[in-house]
């Protein structure tokens, strides 16, 4: 086996590279979450009902989950650089079509090519950065990476009420123009166009047909159960059509030889423990943002600005541990942080359930900044490690799996949220959600990440080590074979 070609990348270039990937991303995050706060206005404006409106935020997911798996083939066909770039362009020309929807069916539509676009962004941009900096930067990359998917949900739901309030739902969208062109003229000037060989393998189309037809079967199943939008026959036929399409996808995924979606990548401990503790922990991370600004404006009475304030904290907290992230993984490696932190982390979010109407907000306002901290940590450690061993040539593989994955779990946290919330109102024979609901949510989430910790547990103690930099109680020894 020939040694790979490690890229050589100055630190600020790493840094830049990092910063204009996550400022895409950033236009993304931003973009799912303004939307929320402005679905009201939307539906007064189109004469729909409010709940039938998340079908603005649905169609865009389950476009953004159908077509993801495509991302890695396109990347290695047509250069990582000019697909992130498009990326880019179709993001905001889709925004602007939103922006000016006459009606729900235009909307819905320009969603769908809205989450075309998305799902070119999101893992051509991680393949873009880890394609273009060294295995020991790699941690410094992903910590720079993560920043916007903290900031993007953070400022979005002030954002999009202060924008819904003083201007018009339309300008929710047009926020992504100047954001996308400035994209558009970075990538263009200071990212190289990294390409691995051309494997030239054709398109696994019957394979993106399977694959795409499971996520949206699945996701449409997560958005309608116990909603009543539709009867829950159809829910249960759709779940059981997507999960035959997703027996026949691993089915197929074996017999082909460059599969959209590659499972034989679960053979590397490292990804596979990635992704599997990984998902729990995103499932619990998933449900915050809809469960604490519920809580806090329906049973403790914040207005949305207030609550927008309170729920900002989590990521100042994450602001505050990137610059400790290095530090603490070189000094006790990916599986003592996954571990310890991971069992911290759960704790931390179950302990929401503890919180009183009559507690001043600065209290719980310091309890969410710990939170975010130490989430903060787990999700750089699991983002990096998950591509710690996986060689060059498998990378692109490797971001679209992962990407995939990360999708459903946030997705899945939203609903698995929801629905304790629904049942435990149910079962309490409460009008509404009250306070006790939302303990027994925020508990429940939390022992779903702290699933996540013995898995952690069984890895190996070296996991990880070439990116770290962390060695396991031995001497020092060559990495590099010659």
């Amino acid at each position: 086996m020939e040694p790979e070609t490690e890229p050589v990348v100055s630190e600020g270039r790493m840094r830049l590279t990092a910063v204009i990937v996550a400022t895409a991303l950033f236009m993304q995050n931003l973009d799912s979450t303004v939307i929320t706060t402005a679905l009201p206005a939307m539906a007064r404006s189109f004469h729909a009902k409010p709940l039938h409106m998340s079908v603005a935020l649905t169609s865009y997911l389950i476009s953004l989950s159908v077509f993801i798996p495509a991302s890695g083939w396109v990347a290695d066909r047509f250069g990582t650089r000019h697909v992130f770039r498009g990326a880019i362009v179709i993001f905001t020309l889709s925004s602007v079509l939103c922006g000016l929807s006459p009606n729900l069916a235009v909307l819905v539509l320009a969603r769908v090519v809205q989450g075309l676009g998305g799902a070119m962004m999101l893992p051509v941009g991680r393949l873009l950065l880890l394609r273009s900096v060294s295995r020991t930067q790699m941690v410094a990359a992903m910590s720079w990476l993560t920043m916007p998917a903290l900031i993007g949900p953070i400022l979005g739901p002030p954002l999009g009420g202060f924008i819904v309030s003083y201007f018009s739902w339309r300008w929710v969208f047009e926020i992504n123009v100047p954001i996308g062109i400035a994209g558009v003229i970075a990538v263009s000037m200071f990212i190289p166009d990294v390409r691995e060989p051309d494997r030239g393998g054709r398109l696994d189309l019957s394979g993106l047909v399977f694959s795409g037809f499971a996520m949206a079967a699945l996701m449409a199943t997560f958005e309608t159960v116990g909603r009543n939008l539709v009867p829950l026959s159809w829910t249960i036929c759709v779940f059981c059509a997507g999960s035959c399409s997703m027996l026949l996808y691993v089915r197929h995924a074996r017999r082909v030889e460059h599969p959209v979606l590659d499972l034989s990548l679960f053979a590397i401990p490292t990804f596979a423990s990635s992704v599997l503790a990984g998902s729990l922990f995103r499932i619990a991370v998933g449900a915050m943002p809809f469960l604490l600004p519920l809580m806090l404006q329906l049973t403790f009475g914040y207005s949305p600005m207030q609550s927008g304030f309170v729920t900002f904290s989590a990521s100042a907290g994450a602001l505050f541990m990137k610059p400790a992230i290095k530090f603490v993984l070189a000094r006790f490696g990916f599986r003592d942080v996954l571990t310890w932190n991971g069992f911290i982390a759960a704790s931390m979010m179950g302990a929401y359930a503890t919180f009183q109407p009559s507690w001043p907000s600065l209290v719980m306002n310091v309890i969410i900044f710990i939170t975010g901290f130490f989430r903060s940590l787990q999700f750089t450690a699991f983002n990096t490690l998950a591509y710690g061993e996986i060689p060059r040539a498998r990378m692109s593989a490797a971001t679209t799996l992962y990407t995939t994955m990360q999708q459903l779990s946030l997705t899945l946290g939203i609903v698995t949220g929801a629905s304790i919330l629904e049942l435990s109102t149910m079962l309490g024979h409460h009008a509404t959600a009250l306070r006790v609901d939302y303990a027994i949510a925020f508990i429940g989430v939390s022992a779903i990440a702290m699933i996540a910790v013995p898995l952690t547990a069984r890895l190996h103690p070296d996991a990880g080590e070439s990116i770290s930099g962390h060695h396991h109680d031995h001497h020092h020894h060559d990495t590099h074979h010659h």
